[in-house]
């Protein structure tokens, strides 16, 4: 349920509200904007009579929101959340560009992309340090020496790392030293983990699992803003259908659907999605087209001998001409690199 407020009632008749509506033992999640101001109440609303909160002269209507998810929901908040992460943000007009390996490799590899993938636009490196990987046999990634590259490599270019969480026995040196935790698909729904992330304040990327509905989705994003996170960003990464010619089947619709029905950012994984570099392209175009916030994108200097993923990698130059085009697509949509 959400109470919209009159934007000019005066903050003691907020207070009053506030107090009655928590000895029923209902959760208030606030929202301000320059024109409105929402209380959504979380919990068993069905004891409250809304039409005796709308004979309040301060509230002008009581929305009863239907879905399972609450706070993720744009009735909620009903404008578009921008998350800041240190002088860069995801959301709003500027497009999110996030790019680099799959795996973090060597000193040179890491720091050798950054420096690329920077001088071409990207805002964020990406690069994974923990790698989950169907095979027990495959290249796990270099843990906290892979860490410790990401770091070196953000010192030297400043760009702001992303990188996959899997375990909260990592927790506290995520916290510490990465700017946004990642959340992979396989986990999407591991709620002790979302619980975790959830208490802390940095900003979380949480990607869509491999047979997720959007419902379950933005519940999963539910799980992370009900324990006090608010710094939610959705990546849509494909999804498994029957097809088996692409690694997975990118939702284009999804972007559009979640953004009708949650204030949260958007971004989109082209890379994981096709499972091919020469799709890359194309779906990074279309992502933007339908909206989407921003591009997590696979960007390796040596694809035939990367250690994971290489065939959905492109190379620092295909990356610099895909932004080239990629500036002239959001001028279109009225937005920017």
């Amino acid at each position: 349920m959400v109470i919209v407020l009159n934007p000019e009632v005066e903050e003691k008749e907020v207070d009053k509200m506030k107090k009655k509506i928590k000895e029923l033992g209902l959760e208030i999640h606030e929202s301000k904007g320059k024109n409105y101001r929402l209380l959504g109440l979380i919990g068993d609303t069905s004891i409250i009579d809304p039409e005796i909160i709308e004979a309040n002269r301060n509230v002008e209507k009581v929305i009863v929101v239907q879905e399972p998810f609450k706070k993720a929901n744009r009735v909620f908040h009903p404008d578009d959340s921008v998350i800041n992460i240190g002088q860069k943000t995801i959301g709003g007009k500027k497009l999110a560009i996030i790019a680099g390996p799959c795996s973090v490799e060597s000193k040179d590899q890491i720091l050798n992309i950054a420096k690329n993938v920077k001088k071409s636009g990207a805002g964020f490196l990406r690069g994974g340090a923990f790698k989950p990987r169907t095979s027990p046999y495959s290249f796990q990634g270099m843990k906290e020496e892979g860490l410790e590259l990401l770091k070196y490599a953000k010192e030297k270019t400043g760009l702001p790392i992303v990188t996959e969480l899997m375990s909260p026995n990592h927790l506290d040196k995520f916290v510490e030293e990465v700017d946004v935790i990642q959340i992979g698909a396989r986990n999407m729904q591991n709620f002790d983990l979302l619980k975790e992330v959830g208490k802390t304040g940095k900003p979380i990327l949480l990607k869509r699992g491999l047979s997720a509905t959007i419902e379950e989705f933005l519940m999963s994003a539910e799980y992370i803003l009900a324990q006090g996170n608010e710094k939610v960003i959705l990546c849509e990464r494909g999804i498994r259908t029957f097809e088996n010619y692409t690694r997975n089947t990118l939702d284009l619709s999804a972007v559009p659907a979640i953004k009708k029905l949650s204030h949260l950012p958007v971004i989109v994984d082209p890379s994981h999605a096709a499972g091919l570099w020469w799709m890359v392209e194309p779906l990074s175009k279309a992502a933007i087209a339908v909206g989407a916030d921003g591009l997590i994108i696979e960007v390796h200097n040596d694809p035939a001998n990367a250690k994971s993923d290489g065939k959905q990698s492109i190379t620092p130059d295909r990356f610099h001409t895909l932004m080239e085009k990629l500036k002239k697509l959001a001028q279109i949509e009225g937005k920017e690199l």
